[in-house]
């Protein structure tokens, strides 16, 4: 039987296909409208991790960088971490890090922090850094996201206030012990020049030579050696709070030509072209204490010549920094110091020398003197290669202010 199509079939089927038409165009302007919001979400987002000065990553679990913020690029100029390493990226490594701190989130799906020192640009910098899971909708870890913290500044300063608590300390027990010992000190010493000044007299009792003889030199090691404790003694009292210092218009190249005449004696058992001079003649004035910083230099000089042996060096050098301080450094191609020791160096007590060889408040002295001078005192070694003290000073003017 056939069927006859009249005009109303027709008008209902376009009707029908323009209504589908009209429901597709409504599905693709909320899509589009969709996208502009994720987008906008997107790039929101994207706005929020670059305005994060710590460094932001989305790292694959095979080690791979997905994306960073900007914060990257601050610390790490020029390079392009698109699909790169992280441990290749960060540090430079051929193989992934011992302690990973990524390693770690994957295993456990959890947040995990670690702490690292690593090298960027020739500097060492402190990191503290937070992996965490991104989780799927079954809860499982299938990208990582890292925040590397720079704490460098923090750790520096925290260094300096816990080294400047410690000399606090160190001053109140050393003004403390310094006094106990200083009055028996006192005692002997006095006591000692007495008998030293009785020695005529002893000598017409006493007929023995070798007893005479005995006797002056005993008495020559006493009153030397409390000399000795006495500089000690000085020494201890440096870190005393209750000290003042008084500070005068000085040049520095007269003070070192003196500690080269205080060394004179113990200098001729060294080769004559041992110390080498290079001083600026136009070195401008600063304000310090001329005995003070006699013992700095010292001080430096005489663990120079610990650390060389005779066919060692060791040189003086002045200059003038940005006419704004005096610089002085005592350079030594000696034992040098192994890196671990570095930053205890300036801490009382504390020597890398044998057993009765030093006691650990001389580079503690020249530390509390030279700040107290307002100014600054760092070393660079190479164990093995030798070392560099740097002793920087500001200048003063002509109406005597810095």
């Amino acid at each position: 039987m056939k069927l006859k199509t009249n005009i109303e079939d027709l008008i209902g089927l376009g009707h029908t296909k323009l209504g589908f038409f009209k429901e597709v165009q409504e599905k693709i302007g909320e899509l589009r409208k969709s996208n502009r919001e994720l987008k906008n979400e997107r790039q929101h987002v994207q706005a929020i991790l670059d305005s994060i000065t710590d460094i932001v990553a989305v790292i694959s679990p095979d080690y791979r960088i997905r994306s960073v913020n900007h914060s990257f690029f601050d610390i790490y100029p020029g390079a392009d971490p698109a699909g790169g390493l992280c441990y290749d990226i960060f540090r430079g490594r051929s193989e992934p890090c011992e302690a990973c701190a990524l390693r770690e989130a994957l295993a456990a799906n959890r947040a995990c922090r670690q702490d690292s020192i690593v090298p960027v640009n020739g500097r060492n910098r402190h990191f503290s850094i937070t992996a965490s899971p991104l989780r799927n909708t079954k809860g499982l870890p299938t990208d990582i996201l890292v925040v590397k913290r720079d704490v460098t500044l923090e750790k520096e300063f925290q260094a300096q206030y816990y080294h400047a608590e410690k000399m606090a300390t160190i001053g109140l027990l050393a003004a403390g012990v310094a006094h106990e010992i200083n009055n028996p000190l006192t005692s002997i010493q006095g006591f000692a020049d007495g008998l030293q000044r009785r020695m005529a007299r002893l000598a017409q009792i006493i007929d023995e030579d070798a007893l005479k003889s005995d006797f002056k030199e005993y008495l020559d090691i006493i009153r030397k050696e409390c000399r000795r404790c006495s500089g000690i003694v000085q020494s201890l009292l440096t870190f005393s709070p209750r000290k003042t210092t008084e500070l005068s218009r000085i040049n520095l190249e007269p003070l070192i030509h003196n500690v080269l005449r205080i060394l004179h004696h113990k200098l001729k058992n060294y080769p004559c072209d041992l110390i080498r001079l290079d001083l600026d003649t136009y070195l401008p004035a600063i304000r310090g204490n001329a005995a003070e910083l006699e013992q700095v230099i010292l001080n430096l000089v005489l663990n120079a010549l610990d650390a060389v042996d005779q066919a060692g060096v060791i040189d003086i050098r002045t200059r003038v920094e940005n006419d704004a301080r005096v610089t002085l450094e005592v350079a030594d191609n000696g034992c040098g110091i192994p890196t671990e020791d570095l930053s205890k160096l300036f801490e009382p007590f504390f020597t890398t020398k044998p057993v009765g060889k030093g006691i650990g408040i001389g580079l503690s002295t020249c530390y509390h003197i030279i700040k107290a001078h307002g100014g600054e005192i760092g070393v660079d070694s190479v164990s093995g290669r030798g070392s560099v003290f740097t002793v920087r000073l500001p200048v003063i003017s002509e109406s005597g202010e810095p």
